[in-house]
């Protein structure tokens, strides 16, 4: 039965073209594939592509463990970003899973997990750690020439500590979430919380900066995005304060509007352990979901007014991402779900996809 709704559902995923930010890539068989870092019991990594029915179409054991993942516009291949500090990130044909190349971070220079490709095919940006000054955040700028990319320089972030990066609706026009953190070369121990400077930048491609925001709690690092179809920006965040605090964990800019805190309950936001994962914005539904592995939970939201939608519980959530008839998101330690979020009520259904191991991140192509 469960086989037979996954065989299903990948019929209805397969009916949108793009949903909230995730492109679907119509490959021979006719189905998405769902792309995920994941580790095994003896703590190797991999590149994993899967259809949504649990049939694997590979998994690609790679040196170090990665993060986020982008596709390609046009060819059937996507990168495989380092998780923070990492140096290697993985170009990876999603036809077979093979490794067409392994990206080495520049001299004095460490991924942060995420990276973004121009519209055109042609051009790379991954926020990366200048570890001369620990912190300094840029933008790697790789070039492709057929299936290999190569480093062409890089423009600064504006800001300490980036993470995610992402497009405006124009496709021209970068958003950065910059963490405010400063760590060294090969280290996740932060340098600054005294001192932190989080800032959600918005920026051209050739590194003029457009605007910079902050929010209200200094200690509060901005992490990751998603951008709605009508511009709407929405990031989740991780507060490095005291455990006691009341910590602004989902915040939004709406279009011509100031960089604000999402309307929270105040319940929601002292059970999410002052950590979020991923966030995914769907565009038809106007809803927005966010992942709280350290709280065990998945929320849901309405984006307009601000609703709850679903406060549910998931171990270890991790990935979250939009497609037709709601959210699929996975988990480090439990089953990956499908919520159908067309009804009144969210219901949640198990999908037939390996049980936990799962990175914070998935992607649809």
């Amino acid at each position: 039965m469960l086989r037979r709704q996954a065989l299903k559902l990948g019929s209805v995923v397969l009916s949108a073209l793009t949903l909230g930010g995730w492109t679907l890539f119509r490959n021979k068989s006719g189905t998405p594939l769902l792309l995920s870092a994941r580790d095994d019991g003896d703590g190797r990594h991999y590149a994993v592509g899967y259809r949504l029915d649990g049939t694997q179409v590979f998994a690609t054991q790679v040196g170090q463990r990665c993060h986020d993942i982008i596709n390609h516009p046009e060819q059937p291949i996507a990168l495989f970003v380092a998780r923070r500090p990492g140096t290697e990130s993985y170009l990876i044909d999603l036809r077979d899973g093979r490794l067409l190349q392994t990206i080495a971070s520049q001299p004095n220079r460490h991924f942060y997990g995420h990276a973004v490709i121009h519209k055109s095919g042609e051009w790379l940006y991954a926020t990366e750690n200048d570890t001369t000054d620990p912190g300094r955040g840029v933008l790697g700028v790789y070039r492709f020439d057929g299936e290999r990319l190569n480093h062409t320089g890089e423009i600064s972030t504006h800001g300490i500590g980036p993470h995610q990066v992402s497009w405006m609706p124009d496709g021209e026009t970068l958003v950065v979430a910059n963490g405010g953190i400063r760590t060294e070369a090969e280290s996740r121990v932060e340098m600054n919380l005294d001192a932190m400077q989080p800032s959600l930048v918005l920026m051209q491609r050739d590194g003029t900066l457009l605007s910079k925001e902050l929010l209200s709690q200094q200690m509060n690092s901005v992490r990751h995005l998603a951008i709605a179809a009508d511009g709407t920006i929405v990031a989740g965040q991780q507060y490095m304060g005291a455990s006691h605090d009341t910590a602004e964990l989902l915040a939004i800019k709406r279009p011509g509007q100031a960089f604000t805190a999402f309307p929270v309950p105040e319940q929601q936001l002292q059970s999410m352990a002052h950590y979020t994962a991923s966030v995914a914005v769907h565009n038809q539904l106007r809803l927005v979901a966010l992942t709280a592995p350290r709280a065990n939970r998945l929320f849901i939201w309405d984006l307009d007014s601000g609703q709850v939608r679903l406060d549910a519980p998931m171990p270890d959530c991790a990935g979250v991402g939009a497609v037709a008839d709601g959210f699929v998101v996975t988990s480090g330690q439990g089953r990956c779900r499908l919520y159908d979020c067309r009804k009144s009520e969210l219901i949640g259904q198990p999908l037939q996809l390996p049980s936990g191991l799962w990175d914070n991140h998935l992607h649809l192509a």
